[in-house]
């Protein structure tokens, strides 16, 4: 795989907490700015990955610059909602958006009609977080890795299937990113959210899935389902014996939930490169690490130009592996 995406860790190191020489010097405090409280538009419910990324991010920066950074939920429609009041919103610095990089990336193909684009309605200000998705079947599948699942696959075109959370979600573009790669024929079935595919996982009514893995973690632990990788480009520190994809025989496969801070476009420069040295100096907190890791993500600063290549990149990525699905825009 070509350009950023090619290696996501190394490439958000290089251009992460060591920021730039122009961001390094960003004003103290540009025009005053904030001289009020700054709202993080969420565009997801509370209690989520993304909320749970923001709030830290919020607590701190309020700590470190002195003004209240509060968290505003805007969920409904996949998240569009949310991202279409940040863009609309004036670009003063006092309205961000926490955007989940690869969902909407994927939104840009997969609806019809949608009143944003993620690549010119936002000014980039950093990369956040990352957090790698995990391949689990169920343990009476006779596979012990990607490989093996691979085979018998294409020994049973058609007859095994994966679950999503739902269809046209960055989980469910993952499966079938991994369907294109690994050349097999394996069938989509769509659920309203992990909480309901895992019953069905667990009872072995569904072969396999590649989910976020928080809720699938303790099974996998307790042996009622077998972890065969990870998606990310370097293994997790929370099953760190697990290879990833591409260690598995499929190079270059790479998909992560990942998080960013943007503000508006027009947004001015200066208060840009103010949140991003802020946000990147939250970002190497010991304590935020920690927080952060336990829930098996990865902190990953990076300056505007390196996010902005990254999301170019995400949407090239999905809307080729959607129009390679056949699948069609709602």
């Amino acid at each position: 795989m070509k350009g950023p995406m090619r290696n996501l860790p190394l490439f958000l190191a290089a251009a992460g907490f060591v920021a730039s020489a122009a961001y390094a010097q960003a004003p103290v405090k540009p025009g005053g700015y904030p001289a009020k409280p700054v709202r993080i538009i969420v565009p997801f419910p509370a209690g989520g990955a993304g909320d749970f990324v923001a709030r830290i991010v919020a607590q701190k920066l309020s700590e470190r610059i002195g003004q209240q950074f509060v968290v505003d939920n805007r969920s409904g429609a996949a998240g569009n909602i949310g991202v279409e009041a940040a863009a609309k919103s004036p670009n003063d610095g006092y309205t961000l958006l926490l955007a989940t990089i690869g969902s909407h990336a994927v939104a840009m193909s997969y609806y019809k009609k949608i009143n944003y684009d993620i690549r010119t309605d936002f000014a980039p200000i950093s990369m956040i977080s990352t957090a790698t998705l995990v391949l689990v079947v169920h343990p009476a599948l006779p596979v012990k890795n990607v490989k093996d699942l691979i085979a018998l696959a294409k020994a049973r075109p058609g007859e095994l299937n994966f679950a999503s959370s739902g269809v046209g979600g960055l989980i469910h573009l993952t499966g079938e990113m991994f369907k294109q790669r690994a050349k097999i024929d394996i069938v989509h079935v769509p659920y309203k959210g992990t909480s309901l595919l895992l019953p069905d996982l667990l009872s072995g009514q569904i072969a396999m899935a590649i989910d976020t893995p928080p809720a699938h973690v303790p099974f996998i632990k307790a042996g009622r389902l077998r972890a065969l990788a990870v998606t990310a480009a370097k293994r997790a520190s929370f099953l760190p014996d697990l290879p990833t994809m591409a260690e598995s025989g499929l190079p270059g496969f790479e998909s992560v939930a990942s998080y960013a801070m943007l503000a508006p476009a027009g947004t001015s420069k200066d208060i840009v490169a103010y949140l991003n040295r802020e946000i990147n100096a939250v970002l190497q907190l010991a304590d935020v690490q920690e927080k952060l890791s336990v829930a098996g993500i990865d902190p990953a600063g990076s300056t505007p130009d390196a996010l902005d290549a990254f999301t170019k990149a995400e949407v090239a990525k999905w809307a080729q592996v959607i129009k390679a699905a056949g699948i069609t825009p709602e």
